[in-house]
């Protein structure tokens, strides 16, 4: 089968590798489609220790089942799934907060990821799909499911209600495009976003319908927004972030281009702060995602850019180079027609 493969810091190639093994309580997928996530524009760059060269990169898919070894699950099943395979018998599995799950592995770092024709998953990561819900729309729901994740918990921190907040999200990537998309479906009237790519910008004031501006060249005022989102994690990004909130407000950290760097802890303990942090997803909060993308609550998704499987490799060095305007670009393999 043809395949994606991470061969060196800054190189991907398209090379053949074997079908993929099936162990019981497992499937093989069929991958229609597949996007392409800032954390493997991360590892494209050689700044994941965890994701070597060798390795088939994507985690974020939908496919058909090719072929199956567990209960309940059949050849021809339409599917996406989650790329965090957790161990189920930890504290947090058994709370339900599996992505906390301290035995997790994942698609496209510890195991071959979806920038393939076929991949292998076990059976309790996968989630069927509605039979007419479009397999690139099925693709986002990872990405999605990240910034309906981040959402749910911020609104258990807020004091009014969020159609209420002044919101600002930092990035104009997938996650705050998603982000955004999500906040306007759940009555947020006032939504600006912070993007320094201007076909970003154009993109999300096109699609997300809010008001997006050059934070390099447009300084945001202190103490403006009740709300603020940053879908980056870079250093400049978390100290805008608790610049901009206001006093008791909420910032919600989703993004980690950087590992670390300081804030202002004064200003967080003073004005009384709530600094969240939120890590991907769990099931619940993927299969809730599902039902949101086929009801239509992240918009037509009509942003997005599907290319090619076998021009991943210079997709890539596109998106490296900031020409793209799509905050997500979904690629199909050459052998699927639909």
């Amino acid at each position: 089968m043809k395949a994606l493969v991470y061969t060196q810091p800054n190189e991907i190639r398209l090379q053949e590798r074997p079908y993929p093994e099936i162990a019981d309580n497992e499937v093989i997928i069929r991958i229609d489609a597949v996007g392409i996530c800032g954390s493997d524009m991360h590892a494209f760059h050689g700044h994941d220790p965890r994701r070597k060269p060798g390795l088939v990169l994507g985690h974020e898919f939908s496919g058909t089942i090719a072929d199956t070894r567990a209960h309940g699950l059949k050849a021809g099943m339409r599917v996406t799934g989650n790329p965090l395979i957790t161990c189920g018998h930890c504290e947090y599995c058994e709370q339900g907060r599996d992505n906390l799950c301290v035995n997790r592995t994942m698609v496209g770092m510890t195991r071959p990821g979806a920038f393939a024709e076929y991949m292998s998953i076990p059976a309790s990561s996968v989630i069927e799909i509605p039979s007419d819900m479009p397999a690139s729309h099925a693709a986002v729901t990872e990405p999605a499911a990240t910034a309906l994740h981040a959402l749910n918990l911020s609104m258990r921190a807020m004091t009014r209600p969020l159609p209420e907040t002044r919101t600002l999200v930092i990035g104009g990537g997938a996650i705050g495009m998603l982000s955004a998309l999500l906040l306007r479906s759940y009555g947020c009237r006032s939504v600006e976003l912070a993007e320094v790519n201007p076909l970003r910008r154009a993109s999300a004031e096109k699609y997300a319908g809010c008001t997006a501006f050059n934070p390099l060249d447009t300084p945001v005022p202190e103490n403006r927004f009740d709300f603020v989102i940053d879908a980056v994690g870079a250093k400049p990004t978390r100290t805008l972030a608790l610049a901009a909130v206001k006093p008791g407000g909420v910032v919600m950290h989703i993004g980690l281009q950087d590992w670390a760097s300081d804030i202002d802890m004064r200003k967080l303990t003073l004005a009384e702060i709530t600094l969240l942090g939120s890590f991907t997803y769990s099931m619940a909060d993927l299969r809730a995602t599902v039902a949101a993308l086929h009801d239509g609550a992240f918009g037509s998704l009509e942003w997005l850019d599907i290319r090619p499987l076998d021009t991943g490799g210079d997709v890539f060095v596109e998106l490296d180079k900031g020409r793209i305007a799509a905050s997500k670009v979904i690629l199909t393999p050459a052998s699927i027609t639909r």
